[in-house]
């Protein structure tokens, strides 16, 4: 295994049992609305707004939920969004990359650091931490929506870096430019996607401790339950 955080599978298998309902949706919400924004209106036209919407479908927002984030897009054309990277050391020192999407930065600047600080942690700068994790596109398929062998021949047919069996889905890896066009071939005989994401890979994986590996479940955590956090990533291979 090609040194891949857990977090963004654990966060798949427990997200729904372990956070409300309306914090998942609120996330999911505002990358649908902002998608809209900086888009085409039109998931066929616009691949981030497609792949926001397939997440959200996963998630089992209800379609509703879905047309008003799109039609919010044209409330907020003065706002502006921006995505900002962070980057820094949590609880015993593991290396964390967090990705928001926020309307004022420096609120978000404020509520990061502080949750790295109170945590035992401390908050860098860009590039103190993302040189030892490589950017890779990732695509999340259930397994109920294809069996392995044809998912396994399909991908070999296209071409990509790497296939994972998880626990309930596939995981494929690709090259971050290549992730639109790889999800295309793949469409045609796969209809639903768990999620398509460009994500950041640690290079390499360190293990902790139990108890040191619940400190930094819970600070990631932390983080995630921040409404402008949008993804959280990780060195530590979690032993869940």
């Amino acid at each position: 295994m090609a040194g891949h955080s857990h977090w963004a599978g654990i966060k798949h298998k427990k997200g729904k049992a372990d956070k409300l309902r309306s914090k998942i949706f609120s996330k999911l919400s505002r990358e649908i609305t902002v998608a809209a924004k900086l888009g085409d209106k039109d998931p066929d036209i616009n691949p981030r707004l497609r792949s926001a919407i397939q997440s959200a479908r996963s998630a089992n927002m209800p379609k509703d939920n879905i047309i008003r984030a799109i039609q919010k897009s044209e409330q907020i054309k003065s706002t502006n969004f921006e995505n900002i990277r962070y980057e820094g050391f949590g609880p015993h020192q593991v290396a964390c990359i967090v990705e928001t999407l926020t309307d004022n930065k420096n609120r978000t600047a404020s509520n990061i650091r502080t949750l790295f600080h109170k945590n035992g942690g401390s908050l860098g700068t860009q590039g103190s931490v993302s040189h030892s994790f490589s950017q890779t596109g990732v695509i999340r398929i259930n397994q109920n929506e294809i069996d392995e062998n044809s998912v396994y021949e399909l991908v070999i047919e296209i071409g990509v870096d790497e296939f994972l069996v998880k626990n309930g889905f596939y995981e494929i890896h690709c090259k971050k430019n290549d992730i639109y066009e790889i999800k295309k071939k793949l469409e045609v005989k796969v209809k639903n996607f768990i999620s398509t994401e460009i994500e950041w890979i640690p290079l390499n994986l360190i293990s902790l401790e139990t108890e040191s590996e619940k400190e930094v479940l819970d600070f990631l955590n932390f983080l995630d339950d921040d409404d402008d956090v949008q993804k959280v990533y990780t060195n530590v291979s979690f032993r869940l």
